[in-house]
C-alpha cells in the first residue's frame, strides 16, 4: 500500500550507532612496570626536563605530563617516573606518568591576603636565602619571611650575604643573631676565598634551593658552584636601586663531584605567607612556646596580654629570652601585610 507524501514513521528512520562509547572505559591504568625514575629540573611551557640517573651516568630526557595524571601539577625538583623514548637523544619525547609523594613543598603566596598557594619547588631540604649588603639594599622583612617559608615547610634556611666586601656584615648580622640561622658571606668577586668554600661545604650532599630578590647576586653564585651552568648575570638599576630579572625559571641543577643540588629560582620582590599557620611558627621556638599556655584564646603572641612578656621576664626561656621573643615577635609581623617587605 503506497503512502502518502509527506507521510512517515519511526520505521523510516535509520540511525547510524555511535562508536563513541560503545566501549567501556576501564578505571584500571597500566602499571608501568618499566617505567624510569628521573628527577625534574626545569619547567617549560608543558615540556619537562627530567634526569635520569642509571648505572652511575645521568642523561637528559625530555617528558610531557601523561593525561592520567589529571590536575597535579610537576615542578622543579619532583621525582616522577617516565616512560616511552627515554633515551635523552635529539627529538626523542617520554611521558611522566607518575609523581612520587614529595617530601617537602616550598610555597608562597601572591600577598598576605591570596589564598592561592604557588609550589615553587619541591622534595627540598634546605632553603638558601641570598641578599646583599649593598647595591642593591638588604630588605630584612622579605629575609623574614622567606625564614617563616623554611620553617613552615620544615627546610633548614642559611643566609648568604653577598657584596660583603662595599660594607662590614656585621650590623646586620646582629639582629639574626638570636634566631641562630646560618650564614655565609661572599664578596662580589668570587673566590675560593671569599666564603664559597664555606658554601660549598653547607651545600654538600643536600637539595638547596636559592630565593632572594632581583640583583642580589644569585646566579653569580650558581656558576660559581655549577662553572657549567651559565646562569644569565644581571646588573642593578642605579635609578631604582632594584636588579633585574635575569632567571625567568627555576632551574635545579647538581653539583660537580657531589651528590648534591642547587636550585636557582627567579627573584623574587614579595613573598606572601598567607598559607602559613600562625601557630606552627612558635613551635621554632621551644624555649617560648611552653609561655603561651597561659595566653589568652585567640592571643596574636603580640599584644598587651600576651604571657610571653611575663615568661621571658621570669627567667623561664634563658638568658637570651628577651631577644629570642624579640625575633619571635618580628617573625610573626613578617605575615601580616601591613609590615610590608
Amino acid at each position: 500500500m503506497a503512502r502518502s507524501a509527506g507521510s512517515y514513521d519511526e520505521s523510516d528512520v535509520r540511525i547510524r550507532p555511535s562508536r563513541r562509547g560503545s566501549r567501556p572505559r576501564s578505571k584500571d591504568r597500566p602499571p608501568h612496570a618499566d617505567a624510569v625514575p628521573a628527577r625534574v629540573t626545569q619547567v617549560d611551557r608543558g615540556r619537562y626536563t627530567t634526569l635520569v640517573e642509571e648505572a652511575g651516568s645521568r642523561r637528559v630526557v625530555i617528558a610531557m605530563r601523561a593525561r592520567e595524571l589529571g590536575r597535579k601539577g610537576i615542578v622543579v625538583g619532583d621525582l616522577v617516573h617516565v616512560v616511552g623514548d627515554s633515551s635523552g637523544s635529539d627529538g626523542s619525547l617520554a611521558r611522566i606518568v607518575r609523581l612520587s609523594p614529595r617530601e617537602t613543598v616550598l610555597r608562597r603566596t601572591a600577598d598576605d591576603t591570596d589564598p592561592v598557594e604557588r609550589v615553587l619547588v619541591a622534595n627540598a631540604d634546605q632553603l638558601v636565602v641570598v641578599s646583599a649588603l649593598a647595591n642593591p639594599e638588604p630588605r630584612p622583612r622579605l629575609i623574614d619571611r622567606c625564614l617563616v617559608a623554611a620553617y613552615d615547610a620544615g627546610m633548614e634556611p642559611i643566609l648568604v650575604l653577598t657584596k660583603a666586601d662595599l660594607t662590614d656584615p656585621a650590623p646586620f648580622l646582629e639582629q639574626y643573631a638570636p634566631l641562630s640561622v646560618r650564614h655565609v658571606v661572599t664578596a662580589r668577586r668570587e673566590t675560593t676565598t671569599d666564603g664559597l668554600d664555606e658554601l660549598r661545604a653547607a651545600l654538600a650532599g643536600r637539595r638547596s634551593v636559592l630565593v632572594g630578590h632581583s640583583g642580589v647576586g644569585k646566579s653569580t653564585l650558581v656558576n660559581a658552584l655549577v662553572p657549567d651552568a651559565l646562569r644569565a648575570v644581571g646588573v642593578v638599576n642605579v635609578v631604582t636601586g632594584r636588579g633585574r630579572h635575569t632567571s625567568s625559571s627555576a632551574v635545579a641543577l647538581p653539583l660537580p663531584d657531589d651528590d648534591g643540588w642547587v636550585i636557582d629560582t627567579p627573584g623574587v620582590r614579595s613573598f606572601g605567607l598567607a598559607h602559613v599557620d600562625l601557630s606552627r611558627i612558635v613551635q621554632h621556638f621551644p624555649d617560648l612556646e611552653p609561655g603561651t599556655s597561659e595566653c589568652p584564646r585567640g592571643c596574636t603572641h603580640d599584644e598587651e596580654e600576651c604571657a610571653l612578656d611575663a615568661w621571658v621576664a621570669s627567667g623561664a626561656a634563658g638568658p637570651a629570652g628577651a631577644a629570642r621573643l624579640d625575633s619571635l615577635r618580628r617573625l610573626l609581623r613578617a605575615r601580616t601585610p601591613a609590615n610590608g617587605d
